[in-house]
């Protein structure tokens, strides 16, 4: 092939029109995330951007938005157990799952209901 994938640089995830203040809290206030500034083309389109470790994750507003059930982004995380306390500190429900060999992991809803796992991949 004269190609190749070198990784994946950002993930885009949909929110309802006039939620960035609530986005911002979430991702930023309560994950951690930085927030990264949005192109000026792109900032009229509303929204808001974060770093996510060496990854992207965008916030995009959709007029007709329907939370992600099933598909969804898996962050890895280091020190699981710090994250999840924060969580439930903060009043966001955490949600199990079956055991993945080699990872611990768990689920949460966004403020918007879209699915978001977070793992830790154990030596």
């Amino acid at each position: 092939m004269s190609y190749s994938f070198s990784g994946i640089d950002h993930v885009q995830l949909a929110a309802p029109k006039g939620s960035e203040k609530e986005a911002r809290k979430f991702f930023g206030d309560i994950l951690g995330m930085a927030e990264i500034p949005k192109p000026a083309n792109l900032a009229k389109r509303g929204g808001v951007w974060f770093q996510a470790g060496i990854h992207q994750l965008h916030i995009g507003i959709q007029d007709d938005f329907v939370p992600a059930k099933k598909a969804h982004p898996a962050f890895h995380v280091k020190n699981l157990e710090a994250l999840r306390e924060r969580l439930v500190e903060n009043g966001v429900k955490v949600k199990e799952d079956e055991r993945l060999e080699g990872a611990n992991r768990f689920y949460v809803d966004d403020p918007f209901g879209n699915r978001l796992e977070f793992l830790e991949w154990i030596d």
